[in-house]
């Protein structure tokens, strides 16, 4: 499942990724127990523009009024307009698949952000581009809370952790070098945007394994 994330301050909240289509009872309720409703979402943050977790937020935005906050690449993802190619042609048919059977509404980007930029939520929000997964896909860290949220660069799936499947990824080229950049961050803790068990501290120790083994020698024969 695509995780969403709502980050949680004083005077309101941020939504960093809206799911798939048909998950805005959950984004509702999820609001709901902690006593908000739409007029506190300040702004909804997207890692990137696919459509298990772009879903929802032309209705996000709707419902909320709150803008949308993503790197400018990923416009064209968020569109349906992407020119996949090699496996990931796959990932274009699921998701044109996917398009056609929930009604997924597209929305335009309203504040484009960059690598480096510090979004003025959470106590600091900076933008890590993590490109690979999607040309344009980021990461965010929370600097107050020593947490990196690495969207699709790596996953917790089907009790496997793996980097982010060829099949799905625009450049795989890029996602080593993107998982070095995260790993360099050192954050205390690092969320992905899909993982089976919500345990911060296995999450940590997963992704460290996983750059571990990706950095170790491969055997000659």
């Amino acid at each position: 499942m695509s995780m969403s994330h709502l980050l949680v301050e004083a005077d309101g909240a941020v939504l960093l990724d809206t799911g798939f289509p048909g998950d805005q009872g959950r984004i509702r309720r999820g609001m709901a127990k902690l006593g908000l409703g739409p007029r506190d979402l300040k702004a909804i943050v997207l890692t990137h523009g696919h459509i298990d977790h772009a879903g929802n937020a032309a209705w996000a935005k709707a419902w909320s009024g709150a803008p949308v906050y993503a790197h400018p690449l990923e416009q064209a993802h968020i569109d349906g307009t992407f020119p996949y190619a090699g496996f990931s042609r796959v990932t274009g048919v699921l998701e044109a698949a996917g398009r056609a059977v929930t009604g997924y509404r597209p929305v335009p980007i309203d504040v484009p952000i960059a690598d480096g930029q510090e979004l003025p939520f959470w106590g600091g929000l900076k933008v890590v581009f993590l490109p690979g997964h999607t040309i344009g896909h980021c990461g965010f860290y929370s600097v107050r809370h020593d947490l990196l949220f690495t969207g699709d660069l790596w996953v917790r799936f089907m009790m496997r952790t793996q980097a982010s499947p060829r099949v799905f990824t625009d450049t795989p080229e890029l996602v080593p070098a993107s998982l070095r950049k995260a790993r360099a961050i050192g954050a205390r803790w690092v969320v992905p945007g899909h993982y089976d068990l919500p345990d911060a501290t296995q999450l940590r120790r997963q992704f460290e394994e996983l750059c571990a083994e990706r950095e170790r020698p491969r055997p000659t024969v």
